[in-house]
C-alpha cells in the first residue's frame, strides 16, 4: 500500500513542479533554453539572449539558416532573456520553420514559421507564427543570427 502510495506521488510529481512532457524526448520545464539545449546537444547555459557570446569561439555562427541551428534572440524590453528556437526546416531564403518552447507560454510548438524581414537578407529580424491569430505576429524581433552545434560536433569543438 505505501509502494503503492509512492508511486502515484512520483507521478504527480512533474505536474506539482510545473513540469511538463512536451515529446521529441524532452521533459522538464517550459522554457526555450533549456528545450533547445535538450534537443541540440549545445553546452549553453542562462538567458537565451547571452547564447550569443557565450557560444562564440566555441560554436560556429552563421547569418543563413541550416536544420538543426539554433536562432538567437536578442533580449527586449518584450523579452528581457531573449529566446532561441531550433530550425527544423529550411523552406526558403527567408522562412524557416523552427520548434520552439515557450513561444505560446507553456507550450512547445513544432514547425513553426519564422520569416527574415531584415534589410540585408541577414536575418536580423524576424517575424514570427502567432498561433491565436492564426498568421504571422505584427512585431519585428531583432536575432544575433544562428549558432551551428551540427557543425561544432562534426569539428570537435563540442
Amino acid at each position: 500500500m505505501m509502494i503503492g502510495r509512492r508511486l502515484r506521488a512520483l507521478a504527480l510529481l512533474p505536474a506539482l513542479l510545473g513540469l511538463a512532457a512536451c515529446g521529441g524526448g524532452y521533459d522538464g520545464a517550459v522554457q526555450c533554453a533549456p528545450y533547445a539545449r535538450s534537443v541540440t546537444g549545445l553546452r549553453l547555459s542562462g538567458a537565451a539572449a547571452g547564447w550569443w557570446r557565450q557560444s562564440n569561439g566555441v560554436y560556429a555562427h552563421a547569418q543563413s539558416p541550416r536544420s538543426g541551428d539554433v536562432l538567437v534572440f536578442r533580449a527586449t524590453s518584450r523579452m528581457p532573456s531573449g529566446h532561441v528556437s531550433v530550425v527544423r526546416r529550411v523552406v526558403g531564403a527567408r522562412t524557416v520553420l523552427v520548434d520552439q518552447a515557450n513561444w505560446r507560454p507553456g507550450r512547445v510548438e513544432h514547425g513553426v514559421p519564422v520569416i527574415d524581414v531584415s534589410r540585408r537578407n541577414d536575418w536580423t529580424a524576424v517575424r514570427v507564427w502567432w498561433g491565436p491569430i492564426d498568421g504571422i505576429g505584427t512585431r519585428v524581433y531583432p536575432t544575433y543570427g544562428f549558432i551551428e552545434p551540427v557543425a561544432a560536433q562534426l569539428a570537435g569543438l563540442s
